[in-house]
């Protein structure tokens, strides 16, 4: 059932909140670990690519070459940082710069070889590392565990782009 921010606004006041306590200090018990861990996978490559790199390579497997513009605008951040995170992973080889093929001053980002195989490894250490984590889960409790991710984190994306109103603005309750 879809809510509108006039519902969501009524699940703070009506007997859940002691369910939201909960979901919020999870979420923060979540980040805390994932940072701590960088859900960086076992064995040797584990910790190895840090969160902002692994999402860049990501990004450009799975889309393809494109420019920075693109970059940012698809994984929903400024250009000047994607430019700042892209630096260091082009001076190790992981991605390659490379003109526009229609316009030469314009700059094409793309995944060297060395890129997708490095990719690949920590792709298949955080896997190993995510069926470490949910060996003794059923195989329907990791897909709706997925599926919740997926949810929650499209929610916090669109929250992030439309930004709803602050606690001072809230909309007045009839």
């Amino acid at each position: 059932m879809p809510t509108t921010p006039e519902m969501s606004m009524d699940m703070t006041t009506v007997g859940d909140t002691g369910l939201l306590d909960t979901l919020q200090h999870e979420v923060a018990v979540f980040a805390r670990r994932a940072e701590q861990t960088r859900l960086g996978g076992v064995g040797q490559v584990r910790n190895s690519m840090d969160r902002a790199a692994y999402l860049l390579l990501n990004r450009l497997d799975k889309e393809g070459p494109m420019g920075v513009k693109a970059l940012a605008a698809s994984m929903g951040i400024d250009s000047s940082t994607v430019t700042r995170q892209v630096a260091p992973l082009v001076d190790s080889g992981l991605v390659k710069r490379t003109s526009h093929p229609e316009d030469g001053r314009a700059v094409v980002l793309q995944l060297s070889p060395r890129g997708c195989t490095r990719l690949e490894e920590v792709r298949s250490s955080r896997r190993q590392l995510m069926a470490e984590l949910t060996q003794d889960w059923a195989p329907e409790e990791r897909e709706d565990f997925c599926t919740l991710l997926t949810r929650f984190n499209h929610a916090l994306s669109a929250r992030m782009t439309v930004p709803g109103p602050g606690p001072a603005e809230q909309p007045p309750t009839s």
